[in-house]
């Protein structure tokens, strides 16, 4: 964590998340023009930021653009302040919310975290029904884990009740998961169009880097779908690393 606080004592770097708070996936070029520094200037503070885990990074074509990784602050969080926090205050946890409502685009969501495991047991942890609940609210994933096959997510407290379904497109153990999503848990959601969720794991030594990215979402869309992850990983991890629930403000809700 001293990476992060080092990345955050900097008011420029703190102003880079800020414009990527506002619009995500920006180009070195876009986020250039708003600075009176120079472009290498820009460079240094994004790397430094790239590698406190705040900012990722994907290449789309010639173009690299940058997006704002909330997981590492909602670390410090979950070890400081959900000792203490109410449930309400999971809504703080959405570093990412979108304000602007152009439904003829489309954006996506990033998050990246880094876990002491082997890919095998990350990936038997992310479709396992047992240990699935441990860390996503109390909910669990039901699927025969095969391409084409349908994914619905339910919860022991609702029987009977589907909170979203979707389609797997590709099952590569450990490495690639992607399944598509309808979320169905609230009418506001409900009428959300179908979105994409993609876990990669990695190998990096001992430990495996996680990347979720949740794309093919409408400008706009509501929080709800998104907005959850940072606690989801961050309750992947402390299970893994511990064998402990970790008590988020979103498990209290909906747990």
């Amino acid at each position: 964590m001293d990476e992060v606080f080092r990345a955050l004592a900097d008011p420029t770097r703190r102003s880079l998340l800020d414009e990527l708070f506002r619009e995500d996936g920006q180009t070195l070029s876009a986020l250039e023009g708003r600075f009176d520094i120079t472009r290498f200037g820009v460079m240094k503070h994004l790397k430094l930021l790239e590698e406190a885990g705040l900012v990722v990074t994907r290449r789309r074509g010639r173009e690299k653009l940058h997006f704002l990784n909330p997981v590492p602050i909602r670390l410090v969080h979950d070890r400081w302040v959900s000792k203490f926090a109410e449930p309400w205050v999971a809504g703080l946890s959405d570093l990412k919310s979108e304000l602007e409502q152009r439904q003829e685009k489309t954006m996506e969501k990033i998050y990246e975290i880094y876990i002491r495991t082997t890919p095998e047991e990350l990936w038997a942890a992310i479709t396992s029904p047992e240990i699935r609940p441990k860390f996503q609210f109390g909910n669990t994933v039901t699927t025969d884990w095969t391409p084409g096959s349908r994914v619905e997510m339910t919860n022991l407290k609702a029987p009977g009740v589907v909170l979203s379904y979707g389609e797997n497109i590709e099952v590569d153990p450990p490495r690639r998961l992607v399944q598509t999503m309808n979320a169905l848990w609230g009418e506001e959601v409900k009428a959300e169009a179908t979105s994409r969720v993609t876990w990669e794991i990695e190998a990096v030594g001992d430990s495996c880097r996680l990347t979720v990215t949740h794309d093919q979402l409408r400008e706009g869309a509501n929080p709800q779908l998104y907005g959850g992850w940072p606690m989801i990983l961050s309750g992947l991890k402390t299970w893994i690393e511990t064998g402990q629930v970790l008590t988020t403000p979103g498990s209290l809700l909906y747990g």
